[in-house]
């Protein structure tokens, strides 16, 4: 299989020590949709002879049932493993693969071109090195190789190949070529990149890929193996200020106290000095402890258990680092968001941010602006959908220890987790802290129903129960509760008979129902879902309607012999259907 598969028959030992001295680079390609991605790294498998026999068989039995190529061989097979993208010719997943040449190991990640997958893209390109962005040379340079770009860009990747893909269907043109690459060029001049090389390949017949074409004989660059295997990608986590997320506290016995996680960036020996952010106390390091045993030095990577000279006060969440060189602390943070969610971002909802280090619920206070990918301008913006791109002010709850993102990847990076669903709603790049009080207008700004409500997720809806069976109405009522309280939604339940009691008896029905009414709508200023049981009261509730409530806020449920929902009043099916069934349709009809 491989190309040193001589040398695994002949020395062992020679073989483990060539590849263990090899450098590593991690590369993803990225592009829009059907540029060809999976089609190149499959060429890049199969031309370094990384394809296993048994691979080989079930590859060429594919190709001919679900490829794209007739009867030839179809790399893109090789990444594209799932039903769905086999079936659709497209990829959904990231892919990664392992590779080899005598001068270089890779690791390279496989990532979709559609903009709904945007967000695996994003997760192939957080620890990558390098990126092959690839352009289709019949469209040229499409709105998502912009957006791809950009995120590249924002990921801090610095090193960028640009194979401009399927010159065989473009007379592998010179002039086509260049007007791609002067176009690229021209778009990516603010990104940052240190280094743009652009290669004219053919991923499907092996053009320029590993060897060079002769039907390129106006290229005189390097072929895009070549490339990869001489990139220079400065590894600089080594060499940043110590930082350690504490993810255990290793106490087996009285005797031990370890402080385990996996060393996020530089190095650490016994005897340096190390200090705890959150609390600024200091220790020195006494050992580094792994299952092999002591180690004299650990370096960034390396899962490790430190102990320390001085008992102080460290727990699952804290950042250990360098005192000369301390990360910044602060609960209000700026940060580019990438928004990964079909639901839109919701100013002031409660998340949770997670960290390296730690996790501490946050809310999004503000959009500054948002970033066109096609231009790079700034735009106004008070929310973020799928795949935009912002700049946030976010206030934590507790204060954080964090890097510039610039600075350090690994301690400036974050997640924003829904709270109710636990989704991944987007990934942040912290910039700065903000000094206090600066977090923004919202301060200045009422807190409204809207508000309210927008932070919980829902419609504030008073469902009005009247004229329902006495002994079924509350079991209902508790059935429906329940349920919605399953969704993660906010109730409130007002039984009136109960009101009667506790605020006094106001004299005729019709005067307590407006009082019932008037607490209902203190509970929809809150932005719940109020459930009231007025069965027991003589009366409707749609005199209330327009003079206390809301357009449509009012839904007054009665019982009927065929369920229906018109407008402000529904006729709820209570003879046939079950109390289970009566409140599933409710959910369900009512959309709450």
């Amino acid at each position: 299989m491989a190309h040193q598969s001589e040398l695994i028959a002949e020395d062992i030992h020679a073989y483990l020590k060539s590849q263990e001295e090899k450098g590593l680079l991690r590369f993803i390609t990225c592009g829009s949709v059907d540029d060809g991605k999976s089609t190149l790294i499959g060429r890049l498998l199969w031309d370094s002879k990384m394809v296993f026999e048994d691979q080989l068989a079930a590859l060429s039995a594919d190709s001919k049932r679900v490829g794209t190529q007739g009867e030839n061989i179809d790399y893109a097979l090789l990444l594209d493993g799932l039903q769905a993208e086999r079936e659709q010719g497209i990829t959904i997943d990231v892919a990664y693969r392992y590779f080899s040449t005598d001068k270089r190991k890779f690791i390279v990640a496989d990532t979709p071109g559609h903009e709904q997958y945007t967000r695996n893209m994003v997760t192939g390109a957080s620890t990558a090195q390098v990126a092959v962005i690839l352009i289709d040379a019949r469209k040229g340079v499409l709105t998502q190789t912009r957006r791809h770009s950009y995120l590249v860009s924002l990921l801090g990747i610095r090193q960028v190949v640009l194979a401009i893909n399927k010159m065989d269907l473009v007379d592998y043109s010179a002039e086509r070529f260049a007007a791609i690459q002067r176009e690229y060029q021209f778009f990516a001049s603010g990104l940052g990149f240190e280094d743009i090389t652009a290669i004219p390949i053919s991923a499907l017949e092996g053009d320029n890929v590993l060897l060079a074409s002769e039907r390129t004989p106006w290229y005189e660059g390097p072929t895009l193996m070549e490339h990869l295997e001489r990139v220079q990608v400065e590894d600089t986590v080594a060499s940043k200020p110590f930082r350690l997320p504490v993810q255990w506290v290793n106490r087996p016995h009285l005797d031990f106290r370890g402080f385990c996680g996996t060393i996020a960036s530089g190095t650490i020996r016994p005897g340096d000095p190390v200090v705890v952010s959150s609390s600024g106390q200091t220790s020195r390091v006494a050992r580094i402890v792994t299952m092999d045993g002591a180690l004299p030095q650990a370096v960034a990577g390396q899962a490790v258990t430190l102990t320390l000279t001085d008992e102080i006060d460290i727990s699952r969440g804290d950042l250990l680092a360098c005192p000369e060189q301390r990360p910044a602390q602060g609960d209000q943070l700026e940060a580019k968001l990438v928004w990964l969610h079909e639901q839109p971002l919701a100013l002031g909802r409660s998340y949770l941010l997670k960290t390296a280090a730690g996790c501490a619920p946050a809310q999004v206070r503000q959009v500054k602006h948002k970033i066109d990918v096609n231009t790079l301008q700034q735009e106004p913006g008070s929310s973020l959908v799928l795949n935009e791109v912002g700049i946030c002010q976010i206030v934590a709850s507790t204060s954080i220890a964090f890097d510039a993102y610039r600075e350090n990847g690994a301690t400036g990076s974050f997640i924003l987790i829904d709270r109710l669903t636990n989704a991944t709603v987007a990934a942040g790049m912290i910039d700065r802290a903000l000094a206090a009080g600066t977090s923004g207008p919202w301060q200045n700004q009422p807190i409204d129903k809207a508000a309210r409500a927008e932070l919980k997720g829902q419609q504030p809806k008073v469902l009005w129960f009247s004229d329902l069976a006495a002994g079924s109405a509350d079991r209902l009522l508790q059935r429906l509760e329940g349920k919605l309280h399953g969704l993660g939604r906010h109730t409130c339940l007002l039984d009136g008979e109960a009101l009667r009691v506790s605020l006094g008896d106001a004299g005729d029905d019709s005067a307590h129902l407006q009082r019932v009414a008037q607490v209902a709508r203190l509970m929809t200023e809150a932005g719940l879902i109020v459930l009231v049981d007025a069965t027991a009261a003589a009366g409707s509730a749609s005199q209330l309607a327009g003079a206390i409530f809301a357009d449509g806020e009012l839904l007054e449920i009665r019982r009927g012999a065929q369920a229906l929902v018109d407008k402000s009043k529904v006729i709820l099916d209570s003879r046939s259907a079950s109390l289970e069934q009566q409140a599933e349709w409710l959910v369900r009809e009512l959309r709450l």
